[in-house]
């Protein structure tokens, strides 16, 4: 399964005692101490009763509908209260929050693969960038979140200290995009479920089920567009040049060619990504290239130059033809872009449909 890391494209259990805690995690464990003193003596009935000041952080658990408990990915959670001061890791969980408008909870991003939605631009660069790829445990504590939500499973990397345990040792939430749960295969039901989820999970539903209306509405319209015409061989190039990295049947990619009229030819490779060799490229006879475009893999230029240049391809219909439809890896996932790059994907292999 793909986990974020770019691929070439040519040339191929933890002290909890507070003072032994790195600043930012003492500050939270000490938060948290006298936040737990302050509910202690209220219990005890040493509180105000007579219309004393409350923080509402502290009385946020009687938002509407919480205590919500989510099964992500093996981790069973309960939230009291909706999170409030969230990094994200990976650029999709970002946009689908901004999306959902939690701007407010959010304290930190890291890792834009791709050009941030014009719509959200402006919102995206108001949230302090904590790196350029994933940040390290310590970055993320300095931002004393509550919640850590990743979207590639390289968010949690064990080898890397960013577990997923690392951060409940540390009193911090975490919920990773279902796509990287070990599921057999993503389909749109997956996006539709996981934008469900971060709605329950922020105190959002309606919101939440508002957005999917709309994404469903938009794929229906795509998909009906291009009902009943013949289905257009597609490969995706991902990257590579030894071999060509591309997505295989499990891929949520694969569902998004399906509905636009299209069919992966590497739909019977058994994962959600993988290598295959140009010979089978070339014996596949996709008519439409769809060329995935991320950070750290090379331009699209880069890539429609490589793939033209290729003696072995020129017969290749696709290459012959120059017929390329260029979509941002972030459209491909579990995500809000799902449901536009369907659109994007019709208009590309049925031009004739959309005149």
């Amino acid at each position: 399964m793909y986990d974020g890391t770019p691929r070439p494209l040519l040339f191929s259990p933890a002290s909890f005692c507070p003072a032994s805690f790195p600043p930012a995690r003492r500050r939270r464990s000490l938060r948290a101490a006298a936040v737990a003193l302050s509910a202690a003596l209220l219990a005890a009935g040493c509180g105000s009763s007579d219309g004393g000041v409350q923080d509402p952080k502290t009385t946020a658990s009687s938002a509407e509908g919480f205590p919500v408990t989510i099964d992500n990915c093996g981790v069973r959670t309960t939230y009291d209260k909706p999170p409030s001061r969230v990094v994200t890791i990976h650029q999709h969980p970002a946009e689908l929050m901004l999306t959902l408008g939690l701007k407010d909870r959010m304290v930190g991003t890291a890792f834009p693969d791709s050009a941030v939605l014009p719509k959200l631009k402006k919102d995206y660069e108001a949230i302090p960038e904590l790196a350029e790829r994933e940040p390290s445990f310590e970055k993320v504590l300095d931002a004393e979140p509550d919640l850590v939500y990743g979207g590639y499973g390289s968010a949690f990397a064990e080898n890397e200290g960013r577990s997923r345990k690392a951060f409940a040792d540390a009193g911090i939430d975490t919920h990773l995009n279902r796509e990287y749960c070990g599921k057999k295969r993503v389909t749109m039901r997956d996006t539709y479920d996981e934008i469900r989820t971060i709605g329950r999970l922020f105190g959002v539903p309606d919101r939440a089920d508002k957005l999917v209306t709309d994404l469903e509405g938009r794929v229906e319209e795509a998909a009906t567009t291009v009902e009943g015409e013949p289905e257009v061989p597609v490969f995706v190039y991902d990257s590579g040049d030894k071999t060509a990295f591309t997505a295989g049947g499990k891929s949520l990619g694969t569902e998004l060619i399906r509905l636009a009229g299209g069919e992966n030819v590497f739909a019977d490779l058994d994962d959600v990504f993988g290598d295959v060799s140009w010979e089978q490229v070339v014996a596949r006879k996709p008519e439409v290239i769809a060329i995935y475009d991320y950070a750290g893999a090379g331009s699209v230029e880069q890539k429609k130059k490589f793939l033209l240049s290729q003696p072995a391809l020129a017969d290749v219909p696709a290459v012959r033809n120059k017929r390329f439809v260029v979509l941002p890896l972030t459209a491909t996932l579990v995500g809000i872009r799902s449901a536009y790059a369907v659109d994007d994907l019709a208009r590309g292999l049925h031009p004739e449909n959309f005149q």
